[in-house]
């Protein structure tokens, strides 16, 4: 009856085009709607841009009246900066990530090579002078137990929406939920990360 499309179906009996019925969160049917031919699903709709956005947008990257051979210079420039990638570029997600990243391999090479060394020198110390990050860059303990305090309340959401499924309150998932119900894990590893952070 339907030749599916992307978003939009065309009835081959009627030639028209047909929005196709979806269910809704509670389990109940949308039913089909028709659509006029120049129908552009939500999805596919540009967002919407104001003024203000447009204009900077278009603005130039360099003062206007700047000498062109001074232009391209600048251009050279700014394409051999953004080959390397400053850590100062980086957001301070991504720079909290590395650094938990290095202190994880440093504890496991610790931890690998302590056990090597006790086994060849029982009495030889374990050296953790290079381990302790710069003062500038220790986040207060205040602000990683906000964090984890968010992040057990994103947890306990979760945990929710899971009772719902598995009690059948919620039979259909919608694409949204799924994917918070994915990020559990994310979530625990990165509240135990946290706390570990905490605790030195």
């Amino acid at each position: 009856m339907m030749a599916e499309r992307t978003g939009v179906v065309r009835d081959e009996q009627t030639g028209e085009l047909i929005l196709p019925a979806t269910q809704r969160p509670d389990g109940t049917w949308r039913k089909p709607r028709r659509v006029k031919d120049g129908y552009i699903p939500q999805e596919e709709v540009p967002v919407y841009e104001t003024k203000g956005t447009q204009w900077a947008k278009s603005k130039p990257d360099y003062p206007i009246g700047l000498n062109p051979n001074d232009i391209e210079k600048l251009r050279i420039a700014k394409n051999k900066d953004s080959e390397k990638v400053p850590e100062n570029v980086l957001s301070k997600a991504a720079k909290k990530n590395a650094k938990r990243k290095e202190k994880r391999k440093q504890t496991q090479n610790i931890s690998s090579t302590s056990s090597i060394e006790n086994s060849k020198q029982n009495d030889a110390p374990i050296r953790t002078e290079n381990l302790e990050a710069p003062s500038s860059d220790v986040i207060t303990k205040d602000v990683i137990s906000k964090k984890i305090k968010s992040l057990k309340k994103k947890l306990r959401q979760i945990e929710d929406l899971e009772e719902k499924i598995k009690s059948g309150i919620l039979k259909n998932p919608e694409k949204e939920q799924l994917e918070k119900l994915e990020r559990k894990k994310e979530i625990l590893d990165e509240i135990e990360d946290l706390e570990l952070e905490l605790d030195d």
